[in-house]
């Protein structure tokens, strides 16, 4: 064996084990678990329904506004540049002008909002037992 092939299978074999140690460190997310209720310590709530709708109660979206209550629909948006999220379409205006809004999902059973990408963690919602 030359030396530049030693060189390229210990190259291959130290990148699958990286490829295996990073991708044990992130919990894949299973779209069909998520549908369930999500509640936070200010008294919001968030039910996620097996049909794609949704409702919300008690939830503030953005800071300085109060708490809300607005339904839709729903869906897990897994996109490559960033985070994976449930894009909540506000049905009826139910938060005046606003169409839509994220909502990211940390693991199986919390969700979050963050308003600004670069920003702090705004609500955190956890699955209800």
């Amino acid at each position: 064996m030359t030396r530049g092939t030693a060189r390229a299978r210990w190259l291959s074999a130290v990148l699958a084990a990286s490829a295996l140690l990073v991708s044990g460190c992130s919990e894949e997310v299973d779209p069909h678990e998520l549908p369930g209720v999500y509640r936070n310590d200010e008294g919001g709530r968030i039910e996620l329904s097996a049909d794609g709708t949704f409702t919300a109660t008690g939830v503030t979206t953005d800071e300085g506004a109060g708490p809300a209550d607005f339904s839709g629909t729903w869906d897990y948006e897994r996109p490559s540049t960033s985070g994976d999220f449930v894009y909540l379409g506000v049905e009826d205006g139910g938060l005046g002008a606003t169409g839509g809004i994220q909502l990211y999902v940390e693991d199986q059973d919390t969700l979050y909002f963050q308003l600004d990408p670069d920003g702090p963690v705004t609500q955190t919602y956890d699955r209800a037992s």
